[in-house]
């Protein structure tokens, strides 16, 4: 664990006041407008030690950007994230861990890790559209 400076308190802190994901531009950006001096290469180093700490989540934007919001559980998780809005809910998956440990173990490997982001349009995002569909869903023909 890293100690406590005042760069990475601010960014911490900037963390814990969102609920959505950001980029570390963005925050950077939300640092500097409060008045904090801090670089750029300093939040990335921040955001990247938080991720190994498990403090923060990271996802990887469509277009390959890393984004980060801190973990409201410390345990291991998945996402619903709207592609509209940015929203996300930490879900658990236990079928996809089941999964994930048999395929696996089926072509020889163990310690299995994994990632699963599932994204859609959240029911306000798509109250907002007027209640257009994000495609087809379960009950569709």
């Amino acid at each position: 664990m890293q100690r406590m400076t005042r760069q990475r308190s601010a960014v911490t802190e900037a963390l814990d006041e969102l609920d959505d994901f950001r980029s570390a531009q963005q925050l950077h950006e939300l640092l500097r407008a409060r008045g904090t001096e801090i670089g750029l290469a300093t939040v990335y180093r921040t955001l990247a030690a938080l991720a190994d700490e498990g403090v923060v989540d990271v996802l990887r934007t469509s277009d390959g950007e890393q984004v980060f919001r801190r973990c409201a559980r410390s345990e291991h998780h998945h996402h619903l994230v709207c592609r509209q809005c940015g929203r996300a809910e930490e879900i658990d998956g236990p079928g996809v861990e089941a999964w994930a440990d048999r395929t696996g173990a089926a072509h020889g490997f163990s310690a299995i890790e994994h990632t699963v982001e599932l994204t859609g349009v959240c029911a306000d995002c798509r109250a907002a559209q007027g209640g257009l569909s994000s495609g087809p869903g379960p009950h569709d023909d």
